[in-house]
C-alpha cells in the first residue's frame, strides 16, 4: 500500500485476492519524508512508536464514531494490524463504480485553515487554482479560518503526486457521484473528530489528508491512517507540532525551491542529490516533540517527556521559519 519510500515497512499476513481482503501490518519507523524526497537522511529517535500510538488512539475515535475503518488491532510497541486491500494501478487497470476490495488511488486534503505559504496561496497566484476549485468564492487571506473545510486531491501511486480537480479524481478514483459525495462527507466527519480531539488538549488542527479503500463487500473504508504528525498540521500557539518543523528547515535552505525546479523539468529522482542531515539540536528536540505530543494526544505517558509547550518553544528556536510555513 505505501510507495517504496514510505516511513513505514508493510508486511503482508495474508495476500488479498480479488474476491477476499487480505491482513497486513504496518510497522512504524523513525524515518521521515518532506516534499518529494521519500526519506530523509536521518532517523528521529522514537517517531515511529509515537505515531503509531496516536493513530491506534485515532481508530478507536474513529470506531467510536460509527466510522468503518480498515483497523483490527495495535501492536505495541509500533505496529497496527490491518484489512489489506488489492492496490490496482488506473493507469494499467481503469477502476469503476462496481470494483471492490482495493486501495482508492487518491489522498484527500482538507483544510481548515489556509496558513503564510500555503500552496493554495502559491497555487492562487499562479492561476493554477481558482477559489472556487476548493468551495470558495473568493481567494482567502494567508491565516484565514475557513468556514467549511476545503477539500483538494491528489494521485496517490504516481512517482510525484499531483494536484487534480473533481473530475479527474473521480475518474482515477472509479467513483460515482455519490460515492464522491460519501467519500467527501467521510472527510469531513474524520476532519471534525481530530479537530476536537486536538482542541481538547489545547491544540489547532489546521490540516490534513485521509485515504480510502473499497473492502470485499464495497464498503468505503478510512485507510493507512488519520490526525498524527506525519499527516495532520497541528499547531500550538501558532507553532507547528508536526513535520512541518522539517519542511520549515529545508524551506529555509532552499530545498523546496530545488524540489519543485526538479519536480517542473522531469527530472528523475534517482538523480536528486542526497539532502544535507539535520543539525543534531533539531533532532534531539524533534524526537521529544514526537513523544511529547503522544502523551498529550493519547493522555498516557510512555517516556515522561517535558512539557509539550516547552519542547514546541526550543523547537521553534531552533528551525528558521517554524510557524509560518505551509502546504
Amino acid at each position: 500500500m505505501p510507495k517504496r519510500y514510505s516511513t513505514k515497512n508493510l508486511v503482508a499476513r495474508r495476500e488479498p485476492e480479488p474476491g477476499r481482503s487480505g491482513v497486513g501490518r504496518f510497522e512504524f519507523t523513525d524515518d521521515y519524508s518532506v516534499f518529494h524526497y521519500g526519506k530523509m537522511p536521518d532517523r528521529i529517535p522514537d517517531k515511529g512508536q509515537a505515531c503509531c500510538r496516536i493513530a491506534a488512539f485515532n481508530f478507536d475515535l474513529f470506531a467510536r464514531a460509527g466510522i468503518p475503518t480498515h483497523y483490527r488491532a495495535f501492536h505495541p510497541p509500533n505496529e497496527l494490524e490491518f484489512t489489506l486491500l488489492r492496490v490496482i494501478d488506473p493507469q494499467r487497470q481503469p477502476l469503476a463504480p462496481t470494483d471492490v476490495n482495493h486501495l482508492i488511488p487518491l489522498q484527500v486534503i482538507f483544510r481548515n485553515i489556509i496558513p503564510p505559504g500555503s500552496s493554495v496561496l502559491r497555487r492562487l497566484a499562479l492561476g493554477r487554482l481558482t477559489p472556487a476549485d476548493i468551495g470558495l468564492t473568493a481567494p482567502p487571506r494567508p491565516g484565514a479560518v475557513l468556514d467549511r473545510p476545503a477539500i483538494e486531491y491528489t494521485t496517490k501511486l504516481e512517482e510525484i503526486d499531483r494536484f487534480v480537480d473533481r473530475g479527474e479524481a473521480a475518474k482515477t478514483g472509479g467513483l460515482d457521484g455519490d460515492q464522491q459525495a460519501a467519500l467527501e462527507e467521510r472527510t469531513r466527519a474524520v476532519d471534525e473528530i481530530v479537530t476536537e480531539h486536538a482542541r481538547s488538549v489545547g491544540l489547532v488542527h489546521a490540516d490534513g489528508k485521509v485515504e480510502f479503500g473499497r473492502d470485499d463487500r464495497g464498503t468505503l473504508l478510512l485507510v493507512d491512517h488519520a490526525g498524527t504528525p506525519d499527516e495532520a498540521r497541528l499547531l500550538l500557539d501558532g507553532a507547528h507540532v508536526s513535520k512541518q518543523v522539517f519542511r520549515d528547515h529545508y524551506a529555509a535552505c532552499g530545498l523546496q525551491d530545488r524540489v519543485e525546479d526538479w519536480v517542473r523539468e522531469g527530472r528523475p529522482r534517482a538523480t536528486w542529490p542526497t539532502p544535507p542531515p539535520l543539525p543534531a539540536e533539531v533532532v534531539a528536540l524533534a524526537a521529544e516533540m514526537y513523544r511529547s505530543l503522544c502523551e498529550t494526544w493519547t493522555r498516557t505517558r510512555v517516556w515522561g517527556a517535558r512539557p509539550l509547550d516547552e519542547v514546541v518553544r526550543r523547537l521553534a528556536d531552533a528551525v528558521p521559519g517554524a510557524g509560518r510555513g505551509g502546504a
